[in-house]
């Protein structure tokens, strides 16, 4: 999906234009993938733009961090603030935003330690990740023949910007086989995720998706689906899945702070259900967007205000 130019970017504590976001062509994180970054969004509510679960996307870009032993020059309560910064600077009521840390120009080599660590912050417009089209109606998916990779490949709980090759390469692999999405299995055969999205499906009213232990990533849309399934009233189970039970499931649905909640539709030329958006998808769809925006007392602890 194309970007779209904004005014800002904010770099080491500082907005420049757009167009000045520029790095060495010699920084470490271009050629080793040595950088962590989070996806976030922000939705537009009656009390103006607010940052869907700010704190919990600090907090895990910092476990990132820690988990790949880079010292970032900035606190928590900095980054969130300069989350806040960019997205006002932009005046953007609803968009995408992308704090990423990566190791700088100024040593080259494998070790990473003496490289410097620099931070940005960018937003810019993003619709549907999978489209309007697969919101409402569903995705057509591939099981993917390149495997997740395993915990002690490459920590699965980290989002490091070069282990997202593994994704790349299944997303291509989907797109070029015509479809719009990828799953991916761990080296064990069992479901971890999309190429950039959690996966549930739904079976005889109960919910389930993945452990983490099975590779997926800690998402944060994810937890916030759980939460909405469970005030629903529905039963979640954490499972280890095989490709056949997705095959088999009644719904299906990706989760994703870019994906938000997108239904499967066929997974592997199989149809699921009803071959749509099925009837609990839909409702925990809504709901979520409802809680995204502010229309729910409820998971008001959800929202970070741009301007308070």
């Amino acid at each position: 999906m194309p970007l779209t130019p904004v005014e800002k970017i904010w770099m080491d504590g500082e907005l420049v234009a757009w167009e000045d976001a520029k790095i060495h062509v010699l920084s470490h994180g271009l050629h080793y993938g040595t950088g962590i970054f989070e996806g976030v969004r922000a939705y537009e509510t009656k009390r103006g733009a607010s940052v869907f679960r700010l704190d919990d996307h600090v907090r895990r870009f910092f476990r990132s961090a820690h988990i790949h032993q880079m010292e970032l020059p900035f606190s928590p309560e900095e980054i969130a603030q300069g989350i806040k910064e960019t997205v006002a600077a932009n005046g953007l009521a609803t968009c995408y935003i992308r704090p990423l840390a990566f190791r700088g120009y100024g040593e080259m080599g494998l070790n990473p330690l003496l490289a410097p660590v620099n931070v940005s912050i960018a937003v810019w417009p993003w619709g549907a990740y999978l489209g309007e089209e697969g919101l409402e109606n569903g995705v057509r998916v591939k099981v993917s023949s390149w495997k997740r990779n395993d915990h002690n490949m490459l920590p699965p709980s980290a989002k490091a910007s070069g282990q997202y090759v593994n994704s790349a390469l299944a997303k291509v692999e989907a797109i070029k086989g015509g479809y719009d999405e990828a799953v991916m299995l761990n080296i064990h055969g069992y479901v971890t995720d999309g190429s950039g999205e959690n996966v549930f499906i739904v079976r005889d009213g109960v919910l389930y998706t993945p452990p983490l232990s099975a590779g997926c990533l800690d998402g944060i849309t994810r937890d916030s689906v759980i939460a909405i399934a469970k005030d629903l009233g529905y039963e979640v189970r954490e499972k280890e899945l095989v490709r056949a039970d997705l095959y088999t499931a009644d719904e299906g649905f990706f989760s994703g702070t870019a994906a938000e909640v997108c239904p499967i539709r066929e997974v592997d030329d199989r149809a699921l259900g009803a071959n749509g958006r099925g009837p609990i998808t839909k409702e925990i769809q809504q709901t979520f967007f409802a809680a995204a925006r502010g229309e729910i007392d409820k998971y008001q602890r959800w929202l970070g205000f741009v301007n308070e």
